[in-house]
């Protein structure tokens, strides 16, 4: 028989691989993948499982890299997980779960988000999306700033926060109001869904490519020898003349358009209701039905941004849009909103105030839009 010490050894020594195997069956997956490819740059969330949605961590591993990208790499990619979402949004149950706590993520999420959204608007290299899947709220924030947007047929786009009582952030008060006409202010009031093609023809994608082709699109990418501009718009013109998926389907909102700029075109939301109910069409009523389902607090907030975020630099428009998220995650609505939608699931959200006419414009432009004390605004 072996001496006790040598057989210990030989145990251990024939033991260490199945215990290897197992601890790298049982540790966590990275919910962010940052990979180094050449001269180039990839991120790619990952947490399918939630639909790759967006946590304090992921914002606190993209931001370095992406800054330390901006000097040593000639182009990224983002992308995500999966087939069924690019990013379905900031993880705002969280934000509501841990509020009132030590620990309460709130306070340094949306800070974090904005400043990486403000960081995309400003990179100077290309920065490309592959929004393949559910793209909505933060994962818009992490793709509609960059230079390129590449949608699938398995896109669906939207900005719908005034279902949980928050309103289009991440920069939303800047790229709606400049979609054209008045459709970024109904896509933000009703949380309209674009997908597929559509979202190149409202003016968000810039590019689409065959969902069955995106991988290759990738590689074509990451193969360039060079990310010069005209190098890179080459591809990502290739996949998009060549990609099949609903070529010659008209926009899916073309024939509603002028009903868009007519009804959406009031000068309160207030205003917008009443032209929606003089409509009466069938069109118009369906959408009067879901406003009156929003926060008409997140739907006053929604309004007065967006008209203003018309006039302001992307900058300007997160630094606002912090000004507003630091009062009103704390506050009802957002509470009841993600607890009704995301959390019971039984979308039947209690709002306070219930109605449009117990929000006066006076309290959200002197309660929401004010200034912070200057060690609170956003540090941009």
């Amino acid at each position: 028989m072996l001496p006790c010490p040598l057989r210990s050894f030989r145990v251990a020594t024939l033991l260490r691989p199945l215990l290897y195997a197992r601890a790298m069956a049982t540790a966590p997956e990275p919910v962010v993948i940052m990979q180094d490819v050449g001269d180039k740059g990839v991120i790619t969330l990952n947490r399918p499982k939630a639909l790759n949605a967006l946590n304090h961590e992921m914002l606190r591993l993209i931001h370095p890299r992406l800054k330390e990208w901006e000097a040593t790499k000639s182009m990224v990619i983002i992308k995500g997980t999966g087939e069924k979402a690019f990013c379905a949004g900031g993880d705002v149950r969280a934000v509501v779960e841990t509020k009132g706590e030590p620990d309460a993520i709130g306070e340094y999420f949306f800070r974090d988000e904005y400043i990486i959204n403000c960081l995309i608007g400003t990179l100077h290299i290309p920065y490309i999306a592959l929004i393949d899947g559910i793209t909505m709220g933060g994962g818009v924030g992490l793709s509609v700033h960059g230079q390129y947007r590449v949608a699938t047929e398995r896109t669906v786009f939207a900005m719908p926060e005034t279902a949980i009582g928050l309103f289009p952030d991440v920069g939303g008060s800047y790229f709606l109001p400049r979609l054209g006409g008045r459709l970024g202010m109904f896509m933000a009031l009703t949380g309209y869904r674009l997908k597929g093609r559509d979202v190149l023809k409202a003016g968000v994608a810039t590019h689409v490519c065959d969902g069955a082709r995106i991988g290759e699109l990738e590689e074509s990418l990451l193969n360039l020898q060079s990310a010069y501009p005209e190098d890179v718009a080459g591809v990502l013109d290739k996949f998009h003349e060549e990609a099949t998926f609903s070529k010659d389907a008209p926009f899916s909102l073309q024939l509603v358009l002028p009903k868009i700029q007519s009804c959406f075109s009031g000068a309160s939301v207030e205003e917008i209701f009443a032209n929606l109910e003089k409509d009466g069409s069938e069109w118009a009523l369906k959408q009067l039905g879901s406003l009156k389902k929003m926060s008409p607090t997140s739907l006053k907030v929604t309004f007065e941004l967006l008209e203003r975020g018309a006039n302001l630099t992307l900058q300007e428009c997160l630094a606002v849009e912090y000004r507003i998220v630091k009062r009103i995650y704390k506050e009802h609505d957002f509470s009841e909103g993600v607890g009704a939608v995301l959390i019971k699931k039984h979308n039947k959200p209690v709002w306070k105030p219930a109605t449009l006419h117990e929000v006066s414009d006076q309290h959200i432009a002197s309660h929401y839009f004010s200034p912070l004390e200057p060690d609170e605004e956003l540090p941009l």
